[in-house]
């Protein structure tokens, strides 16, 4: 789901708190490590993402915040203030390039770049994806 995050509007909150759960406290957050991506840089997105992102001349970057029960991509144009709100089970992401991820949900994808020594990307990147695994509800064929 991509929205406009730009204004306070108590329903939309709701809304990302149901989808992807609600943000960690101080003490989960530092458990964790922090929940925050670094800068990322995007390289290609959807059709969607894409007019939005073309009405900005600025460079394109988004960041990744890590939610319970999935994550949220924030990105910017012009003066607003848009997310993509991905739970767990929508969560695809790959990797494909030497030096690109790909995140996808429904129709909707962004790619970014990770170049070699960009490790703080990388671990970010290998956080979520233990943290989705280590969270997933188990299976009724596993028991």
């Amino acid at each position: 789901m991509l929205v406009n995050n730009s204004y306070k509007n108590p329903e939309l909150i709701k809304r990302i708190n149901l989808e992807v759960g609600v943000p960690f406290t101080l003490i989960q957050r530092i458990k964790l490590g922090g929940i925050g991506s670094p800068k990322l840089h995007i390289t290609t997105t959807s059709i969607e993402i894409q007019n939005l992102l073309i009405l900005d001349n600025s460079t394109k970057t988004c960041n990744i915040e890590l939610r319970p029960k999935g994550i949220l991509v924030g990105f910017r144009s012009r003066l607003e203030t848009y997310l993509l709100i991905i739970p767990f089970y929508k969560l695809h992401l790959y990797k494909r390039k030497a030096e690109e991820y790909s995140i996808y949900r429904d129709h909707y994808f962004i790619k970014f770049r990770a170049k070699k020594n960009d490790t703080a990307i990388h671990k970010f990147v290998k956080k979520v994806l233990n943290y989705k695994t280590d969270n997933q509800p188990t299976h009724i064929e596993d028991l």
